[in-house]
């Protein structure tokens, strides 16, 4: 059905059709007391699941404490939208984008979250957060992810 379409992941890769992520100086430096912590939140992600080519929606979310560069935004939702077509497990896109952007940012500090939508009665978040501290009011911006369906112990 999807499947003529769709182009898996590790294939995109290896052939090089993601496009290409840009970066930005830093435009503040810790080291004058600038502390910034960006948030970034991309609600419309989609992939394509590779076992049944069904679509998956996911919100991306992106913390990160840069270090000496940022993520240009309009490449990043470029490289986002990209995946529309582009088959691969809910686990494996999520670590993709934060091992992705550990190499293209090094940041001081980062946390990935993909918040997919429920599809067969089942709600997934996956968080990839880096080995660094997490930086002083980081907490204030990450808000409680909240499942998209109710389960019997919600509030």
């Amino acid at each position: 059905m999807f499947f003529e379409n769709v182009v898996f992941l590790d294939q995109a890769i290896k052939e090089g059709i993601l496009p290409e992520l840009e970066t930005i100086p830093c435009p503040f430096d810790a080291a004058t007391g600038g502390k910034g912590i960006i948030r970034i939140v991309f609600p419309e992600f989609t992939c394509v699941c590779p076992k049944t080519g069904y679509p998956d929606f996911a919100s991306i979310g992106l913390w990160y404490l840069p270090d000496k560069l940022c993520i240009e935004l309009k490449s990043w939702k470029l490289y986002l939208n990209s995946f529309r077509m582009i088959g691969t497990f809910h686990e494996t896109v999520t670590h993709h984008l934060f091992t992705t952007l550990i190499s293209h940012l090094a940041p001081k500090w980062l946390l990935v979250a993909g918040d997919f939508f429920p599809r067969g009665n089942v709600d997934t978040t996956i968080m990839f957060e880096s080995d660094t501290p997490r930086p002083a009011g980081a907490d204030l911006l990450l808000a409680p992810l909240k499942p998209h369906s109710r389960s019997f112990d919600a509030d």
